[in-house]
């Protein structure tokens, strides 16, 4: 059991009943070389991704995390990855790694080499980074203009919106912007004054007591610790919500959090410099049921 540890993968055909993986899996030392100079997700960032959380042993919302790959793949026309394929390799590295702490695993299909045959896939685990400290005192945020105006996916679906690629350079340029400002995070908005998300993050309000996110579209990602913190509040009697949210509905919101799979719930505490309600009690019952979970 050991970290970092590192998978390479075949990808087989998502209509194979191929049900016996093993074979199409390939164990790497994580420090030596895996990929090709010409691999098309570092020459152009042309692939998806997505990062789950496994603690202690358990992997966190691994049903959603392929299911979203799997749009991703459509969004980007790539080849469909194989559901059963790739919870098995999601199952072979959990049993490969330590079973007690937190780990992020991050999995990523590529269009493979410039004119080579096949698409790359790996997968990739690591300790994950401490955030006790942000889940228990917050975040100070800033909104960012991503650019665009709301209905943009819909109009221009090849700016690939609503799939999660390896092109991060915005989203990381975004946090980069945040902490030259003197803050931890970022929400982008749309030209027009609409909420999106953060670079890494779901965005949920807290909005005369009814919990609500941006409606997940072809611009917005549907994040799934923000769907696990749905089911959650509404087990507890919370009215919860999908749909279009203004900034001026976020600059007058009871609460807000920033939800990701590994950072879990942290609460917004500043916004554009001035101070922001923060309801900490319950961030920390959030973050308590999201770090209990065994699916």
């Amino acid at each position: 059991m050991r970290l970092p540890f590192t998978l390479l993968i075949d990808p087989v055909p998502a209509d194979s009943l191929q049900q016996d993986f093993a074979d199409t899996f390939h164990e790497m030392d994580s420090s030596a070389p895996a990929l090709r100079v010409g691999e098309l997700s570092t020459q152009r960032g042309d692939g998806i991704f997505e990062t789950l959380a496994v603690v202690n042993g358990h992997p966190q919302e691994v049903g959603p995390h392929i299911s979203r790959l799997r749009n991703s793949a459509r969004i980007c026309e790539l080849p469909l990855p194989n559901a059963e394929q790739w919870r098995a390799a999601i199952a072979y590295a959990v049993e490969r790694i330590p079973q007690r702490g937190e780990i992020a695993l991050k999995f990523v299909l590529s269009r493979g080499v410039e004119h080579g045959p096949a698409p790359t896939a790996w997968l990739h685990a690591v300790a994950a980074a401490d955030f006790s400290v942000v889940r228990g005192n917050g975040v100070r945020v800033i909104t960012l203009d991503r650019g665009y105006p709301r209905g943009v996916a819909e109009k221009a679906p090849w700016l690939l919106m609503g799939a999660k690629t390896l092109s991060y350079a915005v989203n990381m340029a975004a946090l980069r912007e945040a902490r030259r400002r003197g803050a931890d995070d970022t929400i982008f908005l749309t030209t027009d004054g609409f909420v999106m998300e953060g670079p890494t993050s779901s965005v949920v309000l807290r909005i005369n007591g009814e919990y609500v996110t941006p409606a997940p579209s072809g611009a917005i990602l549907h994040g799934t610790t923000q769907q696990s913190m749905f089911d959650y509040l509404r087990t507890q009697g919370m009215v919860v919500e999908y749909r279009d949210v203004t900034v001026e509905e976020l600059r007058q919101a009871d609460a807000a959090w920033l939800v990701s799979s590994v950072r879990l719930a942290v609460s917004v505490v500043a916004l554009d410099g001035e101070p922001f309600p923060a309801d900490q009690t319950l961030t920390e019952t959030l973050n308590k049921y999201l770090l209990a979970r065994t699916t």
